[in-house]
């Protein structure tokens, strides 16, 4: 079989219906003022020229989910302009049970979300209750673009499966944060306070090392499911070879930060420490972003996104909403047909999928068989 279905068919069994979004309703959303949606099948095609709003309908959906855009916007500019506040419902199936999540950006920029009517917190409590995965125009950087994208990519993905990373997580960045403003201070006379960089030290050393060890064990088996991914969708291997890179893979954080204290001073920073961890992906030794070509970068991509789709099937239990926006301009035909295929076909997990070619996603829903829903939205200025 060569199909990338026949690949996933040895990762997946498919299963029951687990999580489906039934409707959503959008007040003052980007470029809807009010718009109300209710989704019939499992796959979903959305249809509409550009600014029409597909991809802010995608967003709102991801909204849901972890509680903030996609795209990193401040949640004002998510904000219909000249109008104040936000409003995002959805109705939800989940393990046979309905869910309905509230989602309000007061005028005030007070941010409420709640889940049947409870309101949330944390935020974080909410992060993996209803997962989504969603792949997009700009995800190129993903490949192309700084550690930061990468490490954003994989920190969004294990705060999903284990709610300890992402609490973790969020006291390291907390703590990171005031080391630095720390070690800004000591280039003021009479404001050097070592005591209390000393406590500091210690206590993002505890955090990094929990969540070294967790990207490293998850790695270990991920950077592998993305390797066959990548050779199904392109192919052939390309000689693709993908690594973690850390610090703390060669020396011991607390050894480090030692050792790199006077740099840090000079610079008002810390200069080591999971912070700078990288993903690495080469082609034939070589580094992949210089080497490989568009059609190389696009199915790496996928890959990523792809196996990171399963991971969350596998762990859930159920497959997490999958999200396409723009995608018939990612791929050729060919391996276009083959990811329709299984996300569509051959798994039961809900799709949305976005195009500016109404005849065209309705020729491959139809040409993989399934049943499927279009929605064509009308063509308006924001």
């Amino acid at each position: 079989m060569n199909s990338l279905g026949a690949l996933m068919a040895d990762f997946t069994d498919i299963c029951q219906p687990m999580l489906r979004l039934q409707n959503i309703s959008l007040t003052q959303f980007r470029n809807y003022v009010q718009g109300n949606f209710t989704f019939t099948e499992r796959v979903i095609g959305i249809c509409g020229m550009n600014g029409s709003g597909k991809t802010n309908l995608l967003d709102a959906i991801y909204y849901l989910s972890f509680s903030k855009s996609y795209f990193s916007r401040p949640d004002s500019q998510n904000v219909h302009h000249g109008l104040l506040g936000l409003r995002l419902e959805g109705n939800y199936e989940l393990l046979s049970e309905p869910h309905h999540l509230t989602c309000i950006l007061r005028e005030n920029n007070r941010k409420e979300l709640a889940l049947n009517k409870e309101e949330y917190k944390k935020f974080s409590d909410h992060i993996g209750k209803l997962p989504c995965v969603m792949i997009a125009p700009d995800d190129i950087s993903l490949i192309t673009g700084s550690g930061e994208e990468r490490r954003k990519f994989l920190d969004t993905l294990l705060s999903q499966i284990n709610p300890q990373y992402l609490q973790q997580l969020i006291d390291h960045n907390r703590i990171l944060q005031q080391r630095n403003s720390l070690l800004k201070q000591f280039s003021e006379p009479g404001k050097a306070d070592e005591a209390l960089l000393q406590v500091l030290t210690e206590q993002l050393c505890k955090k990094a090392n929990y969540l070294f060890g967790e990207r490293k064990k998850f790695l270990s088996s991920f950077l592998d499911l993305v390797g066959r991914i990548y050779t199904r969708i392109a192919g052939k291997n390309d000689g693709l070879v993908l690594q973690y890179d850390s610090q703390l893979l060669h020396d011991d954080l607390a050894v480090l930060l030692r050792s790199r204290l006077q740099k840090d001073l000079l610079v008002q920073r810390t200069t080591a420490g999971i912070h700078r961890d990288d993903l690495l992906f080469f082609m034939e030794q070589a580094i992949f972003k210089t080497e490989a070509s568009q059609g190389q970068r696009k199915s790496l991509l996928f890959a990523l996104k792809l196996a990171e789709w399963q991971v969350l099937k596998d762990e859930k239990g159920f497959t997490p909403i999958l999200l396409l926006d723009d995608v018939f301009e990612k791929l050729d035909e060919p391996r276009m047909f083959q990811l329709l295929q299984w996300v569509c076909a051959e798994s039961d997990g809900q799709v949305f999928i976005t195009d500016t070619h109404a005849d065209r996603l309705q020729t491959q829903l139809e040409g993989i068989a399934v049943s499927f829903q279009l929605i064509e939205l009308p063509d308006f200025k924001i």
